[in-house]
């Protein structure tokens, strides 16, 4: 139960407000003897690298007889972008007008594979093609070309320049004919009655952070005048990979440090500051205390000095008044 009296102010005052409560003094207690906090660690940003491999791409107009309707022909076979795997070994289409309807089979080969993959210290695309052939439009018994073994691979790293590399191995048959190709150049094959076919072997491509490795781009133009389609024209592509490198793990922040407490708004003369001594340290040390442990009891003590000094107070302008 609390009562009030008056202050030389005319204001009621409760004397229940002029003690300090228990709780009031352990949160002041808690609040002068907490420890700096640290600061949290920023989250550092990774940026990854990109990559990609594709097996076969294949961009074709097809012209039907009568040279009115031309139908593109778009399509690809293994794909990817990392991370990503494939590995189909057949692509088919349809192509309206041309085979009677039937699907075309582009590609079919004993091992297709494409692999792509990526983090922030290397990006990596990879693609492979083994005893393959391809046909396109109009052309159902005679392969377009024909592959034993292709690769393709670029490679990029955080901190180093890119590396692109192409290998073929093995014959290379054109529209029936095996040619002999010139290593990094162009072979052009023309077969009488069937159409030309451009190659270019093994073009590879690299900058300071970007990598390109192509096995082979065919660059066709077949008159299959007897085999239901006028014209194909267009380009082929054969085992593509490609590559940017990471930027790296982001610069990570500095180890947490201790924050320093704000600086005491009062003005403390040189004389009322008693140097710390050696002594003082040392009893420190064994006590486990701290060196803000006396500036800890003292404001404790300030708190409950002031408590009972109200208390005091009320109790002597409580008496006057009955002696009054």
């Amino acid at each position: 139960m609390s009562s009030t009296t008056r202050s030389s102010f005319g204001m009621p005052v409760s004397r229940r407000a002029a003690v300090p409560s228990a709780a009031a003094l352990a949160a002041a207690l808690t609040a002068l003897s907490a420890s700096p906090a640290s600061a949290a660690p920023a989250t550092g940003d990774h940026r990854t690298g990109t990559a990609d491999a594709v097996v076969l791409r294949a961009g074709l107009d097809v012209s039907l007889l009568d040279k009115t309707v031309r139908v593109p022909v778009n399509a690809s076979l293994n794909d990817v972008h990392a991370p990503g795997n494939a590995a189909r070994t057949a692509l088919s289409v349809r192509v309206g007008g041309a085979e009677k309807g039937r699907p075309v089979e582009l590609l079919r080969a004993d091992a297709a594979t494409a692999r792509a993959t990526a983090d922030e210290r290397t990006a990596t695309g990879r693609a492979e093609l083994v005893h393959a052939k391809v046909h396109v439009p109009g052309l159902p018994l005679l392969s377009l070309i024909e592959v034993r073994q292709v690769t393709s691979e670029a490679v990029c790293r955080a901190g180093q320049r890119p590396t692109a590399t192409s290998n073929l191995l093995g014959p290379v048959t054109v529209l029936g004919k095996k040619i002999t190709l010139s290593t990094g150049g162009t072979t052009d094959v023309d077969v009488p009655g069937v159409g030309r076919v451009r190659l270019d072997l093994s073009k590879t491509a690299t900058t300071s952070h970007t990598g390109a490795a192509t096995a082979l781009e065919l660059a066709v133009h077949v008159n299959p005048l007897k085999l239901g389609v006028a014209e194909v024209h267009g380009r082929v592509t054969l085992v593509k990979a490609g590559c940017e490198t990471p930027a790296g793990a982001a610069k990570q922040p500095p180890a947490p440090t201790r924050q320093t407490p704000a600086k005491e708004t009062t003005r403390t003369s040189a004389t009322d500051v008693k140097p710390q001594t050696v002594a003082d340290k040392r009893d420190l040390a064994e006590t486990g205390g701290s060196s803000a442990t006396p500036w800890i009891a003292g404001a404790a003590g300030l708190l409950v000095a002031g408590g009972g000094g109200a208390v005091i107070a009320a109790r002597r302008r409580a008496a006057a008044r009955g002696r009054g």
